[in-house]
């Protein structure tokens, strides 16, 4: 007896189809590794800017609070003493609107 030998024969079809088929199985990791590798980037650049805003909130903070200091009305009447000001409470005038 011949042993005969059979050929499969596909079409370019099935071919295409194992071919995209192969394509995504070696595609698939690769892109979910590149996403990851992408995502904790992202969420490091997100950690850095959040400690940069707080770091600029406490600064504001900081400085808002010298603002107030510098702007109290004792360090103010400090200020214009050093100045040779001095409070006069006979300058002070009252203007009243009339209706």
């Amino acid at each position: 007896m011949k042993k005969m030998k059979k050929k499969l024969k596909m079409s370019k079809f099935e071919k295409l189809l194992y071919l995209v088929a192969i394509f995504l199985l070696v595609i698939s990791p690769i892109s979910i590794v590149f996403s990851k590798a992408t995502l904790a980037q992202i969420n490091f650049e997100v950690e850095k800017k959040k400690d940069e805003i707080e770091s600029q909130q406490k600064t504001n903070q900081s400085i808002s609070m010298t603002i107030d200091e510098l702007a109290s009305l004792t360090k103010i009447q400090e200020v214009a003493e050093e100045q040779g000001l001095s409070y006069n409470n006979n300058n002070i005038k009252t203007v009243t609107e009339d209706k």
